[in-house]
C-alpha cells in the first residue's frame, strides 16, 4: 500500500491529468490528451492574447500583479479552469521546482512593488532587461 501523502491535491484540478493523456497532459477544458497537440494549442493561444492586449494596455500602462493573473488567463482561460487563479499545487518540470504555491501571492506581490513599478510604464526599457527580469522572476506565477 503506498503512503498517503501528507497534503492530498487530488482533488484539486491542477494537479490531475487528462485521461487517456498517459500523465503527459494536465486535465483541460477540450479534453486533449495528446502532449503535442496540446503544446500546438497554447502556442496558438499565446499569440491570439497576445493580438488582444497589444490593444487592450497602451504604452504608459504600469503592470501590476492582477495585470499579470489577467494576462494568465487571457492566454490559457480557454485551455485550463485555473487559468489566472493562484496555484494550489507545486509544480515540477525535470529536476527544476518552480517556486511553492503557497508563495505565489507574495512573490508577485514582490515583482509588482519591485520590477513592474521600476520598469513599468516600458519606455527606455530594452529587451535584454525584460528577458533577465523574466530569467529572474521565473516561477511560472498562477
Amino acid at each position: 500500500m503506498r503512503r498517503k501523502e501528507r497534503y492530498d491535491t487530488a482533488d484539486l484540478v491542477e494537479s490531475q491529468f487528462e485521461p487517456g493523456s498517459r500523465r503527459r497532459v494536465l486535465k483541460n477544458l477540450l479534453h486533449i490528451t495528446s502532449k503535442r497537440e496540446m503544446d500546438r494549442i497554447e502556442g496558438r493561444e499565446q499569440v491570439r492574447a497576445l493580438e488582444e492586449l497589444a490593444g487592450f494596455y497602451d504604452r504608459g500602462h504600469r503592470f501590476t500583479a492582477a495585470d499579470v493573473r489577467r494576462i494568465h488567463q487571457l492566454w490559457l482561460g480557454r485551455i485550463y479552469p485555473w487559468a489566472g487563479k493562484y496555484r494550489q499545487v507545486n509544480v515540477k518540470k525535470n529536476s527544476f521546482s518552480f517556486a511553492a504555491a503557497a508563495q505565489i501571492p507574495k512573490l508577485l506581490a514582490e515583482f509588482e512593488k519591485g520590477p513592474l513599478a521600476k520598469h513599468t510604464p516600458c519606455h527606455g526599457t530594452s529587451l535584454e532587461t525584460w528577458l533577465r527580469l523574466r530569467q529572474k522572476f521565473t516561477w511560472n506565477s498562477c
